[in-house]
């Protein structure tokens, strides 16, 4: 059982499957940083939403904790490098408010065009106001969206509905994909040139806080309206509020400011600025799926297994032909690393057949974090995994291919004198252990197995056998390898427990047995 910290408002489903799976969940809502830094030690699992800053202090503080997860897309407010330094993987539910912020993006350009929130604070305030609240229609005009991600891909698709051309920016995204979306790509002050209307879709980050300021803005024809749904500080607010009062664009319709919460602003003195507090998640259904979504995260993070969701982790999202290894991967680890007398200088993770056609990065992950998982008593997750190798002076090689010799997919860690290979095999998927050094074998991978080197004559196996029987341990899964024109044959033994030492030094001055090593997979 986990203790799982809660220090923000979270979907009540959300927190019932962590309580389901036997966790501790504390909530501790809306403390203070001293407060926050006594409640975090102590846990497994940080739960937060965009108000709880996570500082490298905060983080000193929970040496036990394993995961920080983020109901939600940004993470202003976690630092993730402190995080990926220590070993903490930092999740978020990027998928669960998309829909709720596009929505509120439309409403927001929306309530713009048409002067909604003035019109109805007139009428509400006795005065009937018909002619001075005129607005824009959005049909013909030009919507330019500056990133062209999850959200800014669901605008582009709304748009369209209300018969609107679309211009964009964003570098990471092909004209040919663009293209598909309806969206015609330029570059960033060529759509800010062009457009009747701008809607921000990007993270902030050091490159983007005051992207949209007045040297941009001064390319812009003076009916521009700006909406920004995304992150504060990606439109420098005083120098909007400068464009407005001085007629460089029409107006602009805001969700997030550069600090929050904020009551004050330039920007609330124009008639022509619509304003809401950063509402664009704040939907139920947006709650609900940010809270299950983060629990899952959690769960899976506390487990040890991969987490889809993980920010931090050097390697891409797995494909689904690829996640099946990386338990294997992770056993092949353990394994090379019961295998070796110390750790290598290099260690090489080879992958090939047809999962080698995909991003196989995480599969290098899961190979380190067995091997340091075996060698080292600190935990070792698939954020630290590579800091630990660096630690220790190994260079990491990854090598992957389409080609396999002998197997459909093959997974094989070397280094040093020794080597290890695995498959899955069947349409159950099974793990199997088919090579260690230059012996082939056909054999389940087990928590403990013996690897036995012997003369290759008859009678060997019959003796070890008996005196496995005679200390009471079966048998699970054996296998034979043998290396041509050597004389010698290796047994690699999976038995049902673990074989006492007094068995292993029975083995080991048994007639015709050369070495007998106990490993772990």
């Amino acid at each position: 059982m986990a203790r799982v910290l809660v220090t923000e408002e979270i979907a009540e489903g959300g927190l019932d499957q962590l309580r389901l799976a036997g966790h501790d969940v504390d909530i501790r809502r809306d403390p203070s940083s001293d407060e926050l830094l006594a409640a975090i030690a102590g846990a497994q699992a940080l739960i937060i939403r965009s108000a709880t800053q996570v500082t490298d202090a905060v983080l000193a503080a929970a040496p036990e904790l394993i995961v920080v997860g983020r109901a939600g897309i940004g993470l202003d407010n976690v630092d993730v490098d402190a995080a990926t330094r220590r070993g903490v993987m930092v999740v978020n539910a990027p998928q669960s408010n998309i829909v709720s912020a596009a929505e509120h993006t439309m409403a927001l350009l929306l309530a713009q065009a048409r002067n909604v929130p003035q019109a109805h604070a007139a009428l509400v305030a006795g005065r009937w106001e018909r002619a001075r609240w005129e607005g824009v229609e959005l049909s013909d005009k030009t919507l330019g969206i500056v990133g062209l991600g999850r959200i800014g891909k669901l605008v582009a698709d709304r748009a369209k509905g209300f018969g609107m051309r679309l211009v964009g920016f964003d570098p990471f995204v092909s004209s040919e994909r663009a293209h598909l979306l309806g969206v015609e790509l330029l570059a960033l002050d060529q759509v800010v040139a062009e457009a009747d209307f701008l809607t921000i879709h990007l993270p902030r980050t050091p490159e983007t806080i005051g992207l949209i300021g007045r040297d941009l803005l001064l390319k812009a024809k003076p009916t521009l309206r700006i909406v920004n749904a995304a992150r504060g500080g990606i439109v420098d607010e005083v120098a909007l509020a400068e464009c407005i009062r001085d007629g460089v664009v029409a107006g602009a319709a805001l969700d997030v400011f550069d600090g929050e919460p904020i009551t004050e602003s330039p920007l609330f003195a124009f008639s022509s600025v619509v304003v809401t507090p950063h509402l664009g998640a704040s939907t139920r259904e947006a709650q609900d799926k940010a809270g299950d979504t983060i629990a899952d995260m959690v769960l899976l993070a506390l487990a040890g297994e991969f987490v889809p969701f993980a920010v931090n982790l050097s390697a891409a999202e797995a494909d689904e032909s690829v996640r099946p290894f990386l338990p294997l991967a992770e056993r092949l680890g353990r394994l090379f690393g019961s295998l070796v007398p110390e750790l290598p200088r290099t260690v090489e993770i080879c992958v090939e057949g047809e999962i080698g056609a995909h991003d196989v990065r995480i599969v290098g992950l899961a190979v380190l974090k067995g091997l340091f998982g075996h060698v080292s008593d600190d935990p070792v997750t698939f954020v630290n995994a590579p800091q630990r190798a660096r630690d220790h002076g190994i260079d990491v090689r990854e090598v992957s291919s389409t080609s396999s010799t002998d197997f459909v997919n093959l997974i094989t860690v070397s280094g040093g004198e020794h080597a290890v290979s695995g498959t899955l095999a069947g349409r159950r998927a099974e793990h199997r252990i088919v090579r260690i050094d230059d012996h082939s074998f056909d054999v389940p991978p087990a928590d403990n197995m013996v690897m036995v080197t012997n003369d290759d004559r008859p009678g060997v196996i019959g003796t070890v056998g008996t005196l496995l029987g005679d200390a009471g341990i079966n048998i699970a899964d054996m296998d034979v390898g043998r290396a041509e024109g050597t004389g010698t044959a290796v047994m690699l033994i999976a038995p049902t427990s673990v074989v006492p030492t007094a068995t292993i030094d029975a083995l080991r001055q048994a007639p015709g047995i050369i070495t007998v090593r106990a490993l772990s997979a």
